[in-house]
């Protein structure tokens, strides 16, 4: 029988959200990095085999908002909990229930749909039994259809998961093409890849307030090269020289990186120019946020 299903992943920011989607689909779709709150958009991904389709859509993670673009990042998370057919609840190997996960709990108690505990990041588990306590800590909540330890990083018990994942699922049908990987444009991928690599390489002062706009993607006539032109936003004057570092640095630095995994996505040769640009207090304002897509 081939099922299928709409799939919430949600979590607090930093528990390894986008890394176990990008395993689970196998492509660099979400970006990653060590900084919370990398996601910004609800970001629908699609995994296929020869039992199922599942669509999951990769939510920013869950905090209290403290701007405008806060705001719409937590009302994207809560905004899908109805919306589905399961939730995949991710928390990691901390061992206590942190007051995130806890305002995660409480939010989910008045959500009817099923939910699928994941605890990551078990690679950094000091033995079997720190894995052990945590998980019936969470199966005594008596809250998830499954409680599954997993590492993202390293893909473990990935199958276990879908398993699970198809247990729940009813028939259906296939939604997409059984190739098709995400409904994301080229344009928004490439934005956050650009996004990703500013986020992995600058201080922890600038990367909330960097936005990435994507002017065009022309294919070059005469040869396989894509020129893609990109705009880099920073909320100050001072965090402009930053970005760009000294002679070019680590702007270089960000467009040579950056460049590779757009090759890599669109199987092709890219020339990419990026522009450096202030948009002052962009997170503030509510025009701007809606500028940049998150709106």
């Amino acid at each position: 029988m081939f099922k299928s299903g709409f799939v919430t992943v949600i979590g607090r920011p930093n528990v390894g959200k986008s890394t176990l989607l990008n395993g689970l689909v196998g492509e660099k779709i979400s970006i990653i990095s060590d900084k919370p709150q990398t996601t910004r958009n609800k970001i629908q991904m699609v995994y296929t085999d020869e039992k199922m389709q599942a669509i999951f859509l990769d939510t920013p993670g869950i905090q209290n908002p403290k701007n405008k673009l806060g705001d719409y990042m937590l009302n994207i998370s809560k905004s899908t909990l109805n919306e589905v057919d399961l939730i995949t609840f991710i928390v990691d190997l901390s061992e206590d229930i942190g007051k995130l996960d806890q305002y995660i709990l409480e939010t989910l108690e008045d959500v009817d749909t099923k939910i699928i505990l994941l605890i990551n990041k078990i690679d950094l588990a000091t033995d079997q039994k720190q894995i052990d306590d945590l998980k019936l800590k969470f199966e005594n909540l008596e809250r998830f259809e499954k409680v599954i330890p997993i590492s993202a990083l390293e893909e473990r018990n990935f199958d276990e998961y879908f398993s699970a994942i198809y247990e729940i699922f009813e028939e259906g049908p296939m939604y997409y093409p059984s190739d098709y990987i995400t409904d994301q444009p080229e344009r928004n991928i490439v934005a956050e890849i650009v996004r990703e690599k500013a986020l992995l390489n600058m201080y922890d002062e600038i990367p909330h307030g960097i936005a990435v706009e994507v002017l065009s993607i022309k294919q070059r006539e005469d040869k396989d090269i894509l020129d893609i032109e990109v705009n880099l936003y920073v909320e100050q004057n001072s965090h402009k020289g930053m970005v760009i570092g000294k002679g070019g640095s680590m702007l270089k630095k960000i467009g040579s990186q950056a460049r590779v995994d757009i090759q890599n996505l669109m199987d092709s040769k890219v020339n990419l120019k990026i522009w450096v640009k202030v948009a002052k207090d962009w997170r503030k304002k509510d025009s701007r946020v809606k500028d940049f897509g998150y709106i």
